[in-house]
């Protein structure tokens, strides 16, 4: 079996994200072209009341089939899939694809599935895990220097990582290197709410699918897609509807995501 490193060469040599696949998201909007990052997709589904888990944040099955073979796709269309290693060691996915996914995928001349992204900021990730039993796809790790040691000889082999000097990962930096160093276009983003609040308050958020699943979990300790936070965003952000369909007694939405500009928004308050 070929290492992460090699697997990671081959899929650079084979331009992960210059397929028809990524066309519609490699130039993000025009005024964020300059910045060279990745297109990134966020994917999530929450009830009627907004909760995407319960106050344990424990997995919890409240969705339908239709909606995980949505995941699954919106997971293909992306040269990368990134996730929180909260979420990750919560839910212990390989992050992989259906074999009907994946041979889309190379039919579309990309990688059979895209390479898996895992944010930490103090790097105390096991390496038992079951994505890192998983050889579908190369694993790359951004981290920082809080990450132990024995965590970075544990993984070493089984991940590619990315550890800065800061007390927090970059997530902009973290963007540009996936751009420039592993030829990644699109970002499919799952999770969880503080990843997400995070790239949505540093305005590197561009799409967002949103499944409403109809239950109502109620609970002011259930965690929104915004996560937990008593904080307002320190700035609103627009959601544009693109889409939406309905299957059964959901509702699949598709939202492009821009920031309003302050000024703007004071003026017409008045």
């Amino acid at each position: 079996m070929k290492s992460p490193r090699s697997n990671m060469r081959s899929a650079s040599r084979s331009k992960v994200g210059g397929t028809s696949a990524s066309r519609q998201s490699r130039s993000p909007r025009k005024g964020r072209a300059h910045i060279r990052r990745p297109f990134v997709s966020a994917t999530f589904a929450m009830t009627v009341d907004g909760k995407i888990t319960t106050r344990k944040f424990a997995p919890v099955d409240f969705t339908s089939r239709e909606d995980k073979a949505h995941l699954f796709r919106q997971r293909a269309r992306a040269d990368a899939v990134l996730v929180g290693h909260s979420t990750l060691k919560r839910d212990n996915v390989r992050l992989g694809l259906p074999a009907e996914l994946r041979e889309e995928r190379i039919a579309r001349g990309q990688t059979p599935s895209p390479i898996r992204v895992i944010v930490s900021n103090e790097g105390k990730i096991d390496n038992r895990l079951k994505i890192f039993q998983s050889g579908v796809a190369p694993i790359v790790i951004f981290s920082t220097h809080r990450m132990p040691k024995r965590v970075q000889n544990a993984l070493h082999g089984k991940a590619i990582l990315h550890l800065s000097k800061s007390q927090d990962v970059d997530l902009a930096g973290m963007l540009r290197i996936l751009r420039r160093k592993y030829n990644v276009r699109t970002v499919a983003c799952e999770g969880g709410a503080t990843l997400f609040r995070s790239l949505l308050e540093h305005g590197l958020i561009d799409e967002l699918n949103l499944t409403i699943a109809p239950y109502l979990f109620g609970g002011a300790g259930a965690p929104t897609l915004t996560g937990l936070s008593k904080e307002f965003l320190p700035a609103s952000v627009h959601c544009s509807l693109s889409d939406m369909r309905v299957a059964g007694d959901e509702c699949f939405l598709r939202y492009r995501i821009g920031r309003k500009n302050r000024a703007t928004s004071k003026r017409r308050a008045r």
